[in-house]
């Protein structure tokens, strides 16, 4: 069986080339993804900055910690604060009765404007007196632990949360195109080796052997498409991670950590890796031992069993649960579709449904698709195209996944923020806007005569029944008249003049919305809890209506906004819109490159193999009378087709997504804004008709010299 197995890979290694180039691929980027996760799980130790010579530091509280229900007990839950809370001014007093402290100022506290007390000092004591003293009034850091009380530590925090969303969604995706399309180029190899398999069968091999024969191929395959893979991703771990630091998408340090002494990532890519191609040559396998010996003496080319019953019902499966996880999500928790999560990964379960149904979807596409109906060579491509199912369907898929990947990311991508961006203009009828990091509220001779609200951002902690703690981002108003004046907000009941002191502005996310209900609220410092009258209730929209409240329970909150009805010194600028996630469109950007690349590798294996065989086909037709020009246009037209089709289907499954998402945002009473993506879908189109006319054209060449 080895001897049979090696021969068959030196004599066909051009078949298996672009599955072993797509595992490859697929294993290099699941290993350089892992060692920059393992870089950033485990981050090196860095000395601490702000307090570098203390070799103690107090710093205040940084949690809030509440006792919620759990079953029939109770459990603490904690929630990170804005900012550490300022250390308690008595414990200050105390510390300063014994020890010299060290005092210093955050960047926190310059926005801020000052705080009444520090949130965290340094001295030199012995530690454990300092606990004594300290007890849970504040915490109590040494060694690297000190780096908590450094402004950067909570940057490095928000630049790795954005980093484990983009290593993991890549290396998710390498892994989901990789067994696609490792189980594409097994499966149209085995249709192409029918009669090789009648000839094993007539000549005595049982249908479990020519099983295994295809299994131990998919493993020689897997093996050493792993192991370059690990190897691949090993030198390339440290120049994408030098790549990420360079667009700030990474820590500073993070190009150095990676490519430590972590395991784990070469073990999970390389088993990965020989899980998919077992997994890309099972169905294969299955379908080949099916074969009987008969088949040695078939010479039709119409497909015929395109379909067979397990794929029908997995690919049906997948597209119904993928059209049926929208729907629900939208009857149930529309807001889900607006986040990354769900764009990114509901789309493929509609993908790979509509990938399994390509050969049951090919005849009626390509009857509505424009092929040119003159002349023999129309005929040709549409007939050809049409009784070669598998070919055709082998084509489309890979373009299929492309088209949509593009169309769903990029397309509900820029949809939420052109949703938020129309969000944020309505949200005032302030014709004069000023945004900063801190801005100044002018004078009473600067706005004299102007209605100018101000606010800037807080975070409020409320309770969700008795089980959770939720923090919300709100926003703070200076003068809560001037900001019922100018605000526009799609208030659902309520009255945004009613908002004083006392009470809050929530949206229909909370619990608790009935106007005149009293929430309890903790504020962003972490005091509390307060109770707050519900002044109005407004619609959830994008996810930035409210809460709202006075500047009074939001202690240490900059004002970063004003809106006004005149212009301000310094003011001119229109309503502005919402912050772009550059770091989203980067990784969007990555993984659409990722999904281009492999894209390219099936399509030139797939017609590489699929044209390579038409010898006696391309034969006929110039016995027919037909010119090398007119094969040449039949050959690169059907791939042409078939690209076409795979870019409707994709088409498809785009408008799917993007019609649940709108349908989302109406049912947030959120501005209903798509972006189509034709710049993307375009280009990824136009790329896999430029390899397809290659990949076909080359052989067909060759063979009708």
């Amino acid at each position: 069986m080895l001897s049979v197995v090696l021969g068959g890979l030196r004599a066909r290694w051009a078949s298996f080339l672009g599955g072993f180039l797509a595992l490859a691929l697929g294993v290099g980027l699941l290993t350089a993804t892992g060692l920059g996760l393992a870089a950033a799980l485990d981050p090196p130790a860095h000395a601490p900055e702000r307090f570098a010579s203390s070799p103690v530091v107090v710093l205040g509280q940084d949690r809030l910690t509440v006792e919620v229900r759990r079953g029939p007990g109770t459990a603490l839950v904690s929630k990170p604060l804005d900012r550490p809370q300022p250390v308690d001014t008595a414990l200050l007093r105390e510390l300063r009765a014994r020890w010299t402290l060290t005092e210093t100022e955050t960047e926190t506290d310059n926005a801020a404007g000052g705080t009444t007390a520090p949130d965290a000092v340094g001295l030199d004591a012995p530690a454990d007196q300092v606990r004594a003293v300290v007890g849970d009034r504040a915490q109590v850091l040494t060694g690297d632990d000190r780096r908590r009380a450094d402004p950067g530590h909570e940057r490095d925090g928000h630049a790795l949360t954005g980093l484990y969303a983009l290593l993991g969604t890549a290396g998710g995706v390498a892994a989901f195109v990789s067994v696609f399309v490792v189980a594409s180029v097994f499966a149209f190899s085995v249709a192409l080796r029918r009669r090789e398999f009648g000839l094993l069968r007539t000549a005595g091999a049982t249908p479990g052997q020519v099983r295994r024969l295809l299994l131990a191929e998919a493993a020689a395959l897997g093996v050493t498409a792993s192991a370059t893979g690990c190897a691949l991703g090993a030198l390339a771990a440290r120049p994408m991670a030098r790549a990420l630091v360079a667009r700030g998408l990474a820590p500073d340090w993070f190009a150095s950590a990676v490519g430590g002494s972590a395991g784990w990532p070469y073990h999970l890519g390389f088993w990965t890796g020989l899980c998919v191609a077992l997994a890309g040559a099972a169905a294969a396998a299955h379908r080949a031992g099916r074969t009987g010996p008969t088949d040695a003496l078939r010479e039709a080319d119409v497909d015929r069993d395109v379909l067979p019953p397990g794929r029908a019902l997995l690919g049906g499966g997948l597209l119904l649960a993928g059209l049926g996880l929208l729907v629900w999500t939208y009857a149930t928790e529309p807001e889900a579709l607006l986040k990354r999560k769900t764009y990114t990964t509901l789309p493929m379960l509609l993908m790979g449904g509509a990938a399994l149904l390509a050969p049951l979807l090919v005849r009626p596409v390509a009857r509505l698709l424009p092929v040119p109906r003159g002349g023999a060579v129309g005929l040709l491509v549409r007939e050809n195209g049409a009784a070669a199912v598998r070919r055709t369907a082998a084509v489309a898929a890979p373009v299929l996944v492309t088209v949509a990947l593009a169309g769903t990311l990029f397309g509900a991508s820029e949809s939420v923020t052109l949703a938020k961006e129309t969000e944020a203009r309505d949200r005032t009828a302030a014709p004069y806007v000023v945004e900063g990091r801190k801005v100044e509220l002018p004078g009473s001779a600067g706005r004299k005569g102007a209605v100018v609200a101000a606010s800037g951002p807080t975070s409020l902690f409320v309770r969700d029944g008795a089980e959770a703690l939720v923090k919300y981002q709100g926003r703070a108003v200076a003068d809560p008249a001037a900001f019922a004046a100018l605000a526009r907000l799609p208030v659902v009941a309520g009255d945004l003049r009613d908002l004083d002191d006392r009470s809050i502005v929530v949206n229909e996310e909370f619990e608790k919305r009935t106007v005149g209900e009293e929430v309890e609220v903790w504020r962003a410092d972490g005091s509390g809890p307060v109770r707050l009258r519900v002044a109005a209730v407004l619609a959830r929209g994008t996810g930035d209506n409210g809460p709202y409240v006075t500047r009074a329970q939001a202690p240490g909150s900059a004002l970063d906004r004003l809106e006004s009805d005149r212009p301000l010194p310094a003011a001119g600028t229109a309503a502005a819109a919402a912050p772009v996630n550059e770091a989203a469109r980067t990784g969007l950007r990555l993984i659409l490159v990722l999904v281009l690349l492999y894209t390219v590798i099936a399509l030139a294996s797939t017609l590489l193999m699929a044209t390579s065989v038409r010898g006696g086909e391309l034969a006929s037709l110039r016995l027919a009378g037909a010119t090398r020009s007119q094969a040449l246009r039949a050959v690169t037209g059907e791939a042409v087709l078939a690209v076409a089709i795979g870019a409707a289907l994709g088409l498809g499954v785009t408008a799917a997504v993007l019609g649940g998402l709108g349908a989302g945002l109406a049912a947030l009473s959120a501005p209903v804004a798509l972006a189509v993506p034709w710049a993307q879908t375009g280009a990824a189109a136009g790329v896999c008709v430029l390899v397809a006319v290659a990949a076909s054209a080359l052989p067909a060449w060759r063979l009708t010299r």
